[in-house]
């Protein structure tokens, strides 16, 4: 089987685990810089050419940075569109990327997010801490990843200063509650084909609230509750995810989902865990060239009125 990975960074931890995963299991592996794709569109026939040569594979793993969704989505797309199948398809790519959009179909799911506001006029700032019930509150970009553009509001005067400037920058953001009880920690669960094959809490550096492994938080083995597991598999299949990092706080009232990612970094959850989670995604792969594996995703439930 011909595995191709789209990848910007081939040294990176996750994209060399996949590749030697990946030719350990007998596949023939080829990590492709999906910026540098260009897309044919004729019509009947879907091509997609790197380095001069058409992409010919038979099942891709996307790795798609953050600054490449929409392009990188779009060369997914292209490779869907002729036949191949893809552990992340196009749409669940745009879908999770989309802080709001994602929230949004969470919600509409009844899967358990933090209070979140957010709103495009400096007018109604007043309007967006009054759905916060309490204080601090946290801000977030929604284009921001691995913990940068996330700032914390601790009084009211501060939170209407952030929102006024984030404003002033033109910036698309919104407004969570502070779950003050997590103490700085939050849980990672990895979803593979409906399942989390593994888990890992994150703890932030001392004084700070973010505990992304990107901004000094430590990675430590975790046992995850049924319920939490549930809400986890829930989050990754109503954005149509079937690989995704599901962070989750535990706050008094149950596990919140404050993010589900799309191409979730390796290093941290199998040095927690002690998995070996690209092999689940290679596996999944697997599955998915042979026709014993497909994607699903679930419909939002309708509330009652």
């Amino acid at each position: 089987m011909h595995v191709t990975i789209l990848s910007t960074r081939p040294d990176l931890y996750s994209t060399r685990r996949l590749r030697e995963v990946a030719i350990e299991r007998g596949n023939v592996v080829e990590v492709v810089n999906h910026k540098r794709c260009v897309i044919g569109l004729t019509a009947g026939r879907p091509i997609v050419v790197h380095q001069g040569q058409e992409l010919a594979t038979d099942v891709v793993i996307p790795r798609l940075g953050a600054t490449s969704s929409r392009f990188g989505a779009a060369v997914v797309r292209q490779l869907e569109a002729a036949g191949v199948p893809t552990t992340v398809t196009a749409g669940a790519v745009l879908r999770s990327r989309d802080k709001l959009a994602a929230l949004q179909a969470l919600v509409a799911a009844g899967v358990p997010v933090p209070q979140t506001a957010a709103a495009r006029e400096p007018s109604v700032n007043e309007d967006v801490l009054a759905l916060i019930d309490s204080l601090p509150v946290v801000v977030k970009l929604l284009e921001s990843s691995a913990g940068h553009g996330v700032v914390l509001g601790e009084t009211k005067k501060a939170a209407k200063a952030l929102l006024s400037a984030f404003h002033q920058l033109e910036a698309d953001f919104l407004v969570q509650e502070f779950v003050a009880e997590a103490a700085g920690v939050d849980v990672r669960a990895f979803v593979v084909d409906g399942a989390v094959v593994a888990a890992m809490s994150r703890h932030a550096a001392p004084g700070d609230f973010r505990s992304n492994l990107h901004q000094g938080g430590v990675a430590q083995p975790v046992k995850l509750s049924a319920e939490e597991k549930r809400v986890a598999v829930n989050a990754a299949k109503t954005l149509g995810l079937s690989v995704a990092g599901v962070d989750i706080i535990r706050s008094s009232r149950g596990p919140l989902v404050l993010e589900v990612n799309v191409s979730p970094g390796l290093q941290g959850v199998e040095q927690a865990s002690g998995v070996d989670v690209a092999g689940a995604v290679v596996d999944f792969a697997e599955r998915l060239h042979a026709g014993d594996a497909r994607h699903r995703r679930t419909r939002p439930e309708r509330r009652r009125r």
